[in-house]
């Protein structure tokens, strides 16, 4: 989708500030807008709205539903990471009916996850933010350092095939470029993979509370294993690619690593369960969550604060601010105290009521649908507006420093980095490959991180694979357990969608839900201006951001600001959803011709 700037004038500022708006800014879908004021004369950005348009109310609609259709109804929220929706309803519906699936039932659930990521993060990166980074776009905004790319040899041309920096940034113009078309391909047959586990991307057919309906076979594994395998031999191409290109801005270009750079404030909640120790039982959340693959996490300037899912979740507060809503304060409280005792905040998604308040955008006051989440730093009294780096960078960098993941040899995280070692493919050997926590959290190295996540997937999905076909050859074919559905229960989920943090919050009464909230890596990542007037991590990462591109105000793109927003993997859906309030009576009447007309 090509993407427009407005240019207007602004009489109430002084002159050398320009309005400009991109909307929509996302390739994917579009309801996003960054609306920006510009200095030209010190080439840097003043300030930065981020907007979204359209209000989506699965929380209200989701009312009075029967439970069990929570993860059919919520992988609905979007058309592409439907089935993380689907996965953290399951997770928060076994822990609502205390339900634990059998460990197959897991492996299929982490093997179908695996192969999203891999997917979602493929397509992204090579066919939706590569383009900012290829030949045609730097020769429109910066031919300077394009006639530099075409100079400068790639350092592992060896092991990407592309000579120099200008040959990789050709291979990525769409449609025309080798490595564009390569990933088109990719996306296929990782997509393919993740149907073998869980029966249709975007929404599940198989995932269920208590596991999955998946019938597990040695075939089905290895129809999969054929796949991955593609994927690790394409991923031993990808990273030292990337790595030649990414390292080449900072070279081309001092002071980059400024375009897109925040503050370090980042979010993990975890991700693929361990079935050894997962439980699903909250009083246990702790012990479970830090055995997951992805280990959760805080992390605030630099260091990480918790590993605790029970921390993570009593911290997560939703302020309103700059957001199209009504406070909820005076409105009923649902959970009081959590199962281990402690005290739940009004503004924790288990007690939100949603009020939507729709009204004129104004910049000054309340301009766009999406609300404002917080994390809670009690050792401060600070609302934290984390973000998720679109997901890679803080799962990494959570894991590196926690220490405590280590898949058999093929990831292992080391308390400053996490090495990844992919075996032997068809035409390629085995490799290493060591992700180090980087000095800034920038545009460039968001997009580093999703590269190595990548790989990261592609290794552990080798892990999960192996212990699924153990199962499978001790007997064990079991895939789902059943359960019942109590009358009165509470359940949250805590996961990782393609593009970050994803949790889902529930309470149950009478059988039915009587509260939902589901709370993905959009509303984190495109927030506004809080009550306290702290901006959003776009908002943020936008704003002091410099101007390296070329061109002046008449021709000016934006592709900097392009850049540090796209490297937080943005899309919108799991931000709004559409509400028709009480709905609309339908009525029937005769045609004199037709018939029956509606």
């Amino acid at each position: 989708m090509s993407t427009q700037a407005k240019r207007e004038g602004s009489p109430q500022q002084p002159p050398q500030l320009v309005e400009m708006s991109w909307d929509p800014m996302t390739r994917i879908v579009g309801s996003l807008g960054i609306y920006t004021k510009i200095d030209f004369k010190n080439r840097r950005i003043a300030e930065a709205y981020s907007t979204s348009h359209i209000f989506r109310g699965y929380s209200l609609f989701m009312q009075g539903k029967d439970p069990r259709d929570a993860h059919f109804i919520t992988s609905r929220i979007c058309g592409i990471c439907g089935d993380n929706h689907a996965t953290c309803s399951v997770y928060t519906q076994n822990m609502a009916y205390g339900v634990k699936p059998p460990a197959l039932g897991e492996w299929i659930i982490n093997l179908g996850e695996a192969a999203e990521y891999m997917f979602d993060h493929n397509i992204f990166q090579e066919n939706l933010v590569g383009v900012d980074f290829c030949e045609q776009m730097v020769k429109e905004t910066n031919p300077h350092v394009l006639e530099l790319a075409n100079k400068t040899a790639a350092p592992h041309a060896a092991e990407h095939g592309y000579k120099t920096i200008g040959d990789i940034m050709r291979s990525l113009n769409p449609f025309t470029g080798e490595f564009y078309r390569e990933a088109l391909h990719v996306s296929r047959y990782t997509r393919e993979a993740f149907c073998l586990m869980e029966g249709r991307h975007v929404h599940p057919s198989t995932l269920y509370p208590g596991g999955t309906g998946t019938t597990a076979t040695i075939q089905i594994f290895t129809d999969y294993l054929v796949r991955l395998m593609k994927y690790v031999e394409w991923m031993k191409k990808v990273v030292p690619m990337h790595d030649d290109l990414f390292d080449f801005w900072y070279e081309a270009l001092p002071g980059y690593e400024m375009v897109g750079q925040r503050r370090i404030l980042l979010g993990c909640w975890g991700s693929w369960q361990n079935p050894d120790v997962c439980d699903y039982d909250y009083r246990t959340m702790d012990k479970w969550g830090r055995a997951m693959y992805v280990t959760p996490g805080v992390i605030v300037d630099g260091e990480l604060v918790t590993t605790s899912l029970v921390d993570i979740n009593l911290g997560i507060r939703i302020l309103l601010g700059s957001s199209y809503y009504e406070d909820w304060q005076n409105e009923r409280t649902f959970v009081d105290r959590d199962p281990l005792g402690n005290p739940i905040d009004k503004r924790h998604p288990w007690n939100q009521t949603t009020i939507p308040k729709p009204q004129k955008r104004d910049f000054s006051d309340k301009y766009s649908w999406t609300m404002s989440p917080r994390w809670y730093d009690k050792r401060a009294g600070d609302y934290l507006a984390l973000d998720t780096g679109g997901g890679p960078i803080a799962r990494l960098w959570s894991t590196a420093l926690a220490g405590l993941v280590n898949m058999g040899g093929l990831i292992e995280a080391t308390g400053h980095s996490v090495k990844i070692r992919l075996p032997k493919s068809v035409s390629k050997p085995e490799v290493e490959f060591e992700w180090k926590i980087p000095k800034w959290s920038n545009a460039i190295e968001r997009n580093r991180a999703r590269t190595y996540f990548q790989a990261y997937s592609a290794a552990a999905a080798l892990h999960f694979i192996d212990k699924a076909l153990a199962e499978l050859h001790a007997g064990h074919t079991k895939t789902w357990s059943d359960f019942t559905v109590p009358k009165e229960a509470i359940g949250c989920g805590f996961h990782e969608a393609v593009r970050g943090v994803l949790s889902h919050h529930m309470v149950i009464e009478n059988g039915k839900i009587a509260n939902y909230h589901p709370y993905p890596p959009t509303p984190w990542n495109g927030s506004v201006r809080d009550i306290y007037g702290t901006p959003g991590p776009y908002e943020d990462a936008v704003q002091n951001t410099p101007i390296f591109e070329e061109n002046g105000p008449e021709a000016f793109k934006g592709i900097d600001i392009m850049r540090a927003v796209r490297s937080f993997d943005p899309c919108l859906p799991c931000g709004v959803h559409m509400y028709l309030g009480e709905g609309k009576e339908l009525q029937t009447v005769l045609s004199p011709t037709f018939g029956i007309n509606s």
